[in-house]
């Protein structure tokens, strides 16, 4: 499935044609670099209040690597950070559960060259109405928030869940509207009885180990979609529950992004965030809605929306006010490219959005200068 073939180099001038943005032009260095008294004493200029966030990666595009060849990969692309996949090729979890000096070597190798480990991540379902695949999800959990505190990560990246529709379904029940009223019946038996129970329990893990950090990502098929769901259990289970904020999933639901990063910045609810952009299609938009996703490149056409790497369904004036937004409310996890674009795969996609993504921080941070 991976492009395995380099990007070409791609100049300013040509990246802002295809996007239909424009990087903004960074102020004159002077500016603010320091204030003269009528008495001649310079006063220097408060510190920006803009802090460097590290841009990293999601590593599953990069699973044909090994774990050196990541690394190597991680610096020649420039990134700073990474997140990795508790269950993926590149995290061998059972040595880190079973040998503190496994796992400290592991760590080292990230550390001699600079890049942080911003997140472990397992994807799954913890609440699904299949008792066997609820007890693997939520061991995988239980694993890699103890494996993340063995090699001092803060963050645990997974999904809410899914429940059934009542205790005698067999299937996840992605209900979101309380009409008829089967639906808010669904609803109060997803939450009161499955979702808060669980997540109630699970934060209180998470507690227990050093205090990890759960960022839910907000998607689609699982009770967490939104900033509003996000919010409820949030304020149900614990603070030690926030969001994977992952704006590919919001946009098409009529999000404004730097609204939702204001919002869940503001309760202190941001513990990291997926880079990764949504092209909306609105001729097919207006005919077919939203709930219409294309995921591959041969269902483009028929598509209303579809992934796509960042600057590539939103302009790169855009992606700067949301990195802004995020260096504004003091973020302080890692911008992590998770590149899932069906005409830029693999390598390529992580190039493009990296290099959109650190052209517009360093805008702002000479900006701010």
């Amino acid at each position: 499935m991976a492009h395995k073939s380099r990007p070409s180099p791609v100049s300013r001038r040509r990246f802002l044609a295809a996007t239909g943005g424009a990087l903004a032009a960074a102020p004159a260095a002077a500016r603010g670099a320091s204030n003269a008294s009528a008495a001649g004493v310079v006063i220097p200029a408060p510190p920006s209040p803009l802090k460097k966030i590290p841009i990293g990666v999601f590593d599953p595009v990069f699973s044909h690597l090994s774990l050196d060849e990541l690394l190597d990969k991680l610096t020649e692309i420039g990134l700073e950070a990474v997140e990795i996949a508790s269950a993926g090729s590149h995290c061998p979890l059972q040595e880190i559960l079973d040998d503190p000096g496994k796992a400290r070597a592991w760590k080292k190798k990230f550390d001699d060259r600079n890049i942080r480990i911003g997140a472990l991540s397992c994807h799954g379902n913890p609440v699904h109405p299949s008792p066997e695949i609820a007890r693997a999800d939520r061991e995988a959990f239980r694993r890699t928030v103890v494996a993340a505190e063995r090699v001092e990560v803060p963050v645990v990246v997974t999904f809410s869940g899914c429940p059934a529709g009542s205790a005698a379904d067999r299937v996840p029940n992605w209900a979101t509207y309380t009409w008829p009223p089967d639906f808010a019946q669904a609803l109060r038996y997803q939450w009161d009885q499955v979702l808060i129970p669980y997540w109630k329990e699970a934060a209180g893990f998470a507690r227990q180990h050093s205090g990890r950090r759960v960022a839910l990502e907000m998607h689609p098929n699982f009770s967490v979609y939104n900033p509003k769901t996000l919010v409820r259990l949030r304020e149900a289970a614990g603070e030690e529950i926030g969001a994977n904020c992952d704006l590919s999933h919001l946009f098409w639901q009529g999000c404004d992004p730097v609204e939702v990063i204001r919002f869940l910045g503001k309760q202190g609810a941001l513990y990291h965030a997926h880079m990764k952009d949504t092209v909306l299609f609105k001729e097919n938009v207006a005919k077919y809605g939203v709930l219409n996703f294309a995921f591959e490149a041969k269902d483009l056409a028929q598509g209303s929306a579809a992934f796509r790497a960042v600057g590539y369904g939103h302009s790169a004036e855009v992606w700067k006010e949301i990195v802004r937004a995020y260096m504004e409310v003091g973020f302080e996890g890692i911008m992590s490219i998770e590149n899932e674009d069906s005409i830029l795969s693999g390598e390529v996609g992580v190039g493009r959005a990296a290099y959109v993504l650190k052209n517009v921080r360093a805008e702002l941070l000479a900006a701010a200068v």
